[in-house]
């Protein structure tokens, strides 16, 4: 289902919208497009948001790195 509202864009930002798009597009495809891809980035950022905040609530693990080399070099090693 197609929704028609009107959108009123400063004079300035609709005259750089009209030199950067191309002939085969109209006006109505590039705001379509630029509006399809601003959701997708603030989805994106507000996911990037909750995995931060779960982090910060996930008590830090400590360093493997020394007892992986340990049990790497250790007699335990099956080849």
């Amino acid at each position: 289902m197609d929704s028609r509202i009107t959108v009123r864009f400063p004079a300035e930002l609709l005259d750089k919208a009209k030199t950067v798009k191309n002939d085969a597009e109209s006006l109505n495809d590039l705001v379509v497009l630029a509006l399809e891809r601003e959701v997708r980035r603030r989805k994106g950022l507000a996911a990037h948001e909750k995995i931060l905040a779960i982090g910060r609530q996930i008590p830090q693990q400590p360093d493997a790195t020394e007892l992986i080399h340990q049990i790497r070099e250790g007699e335990e090693r099956d080849v």
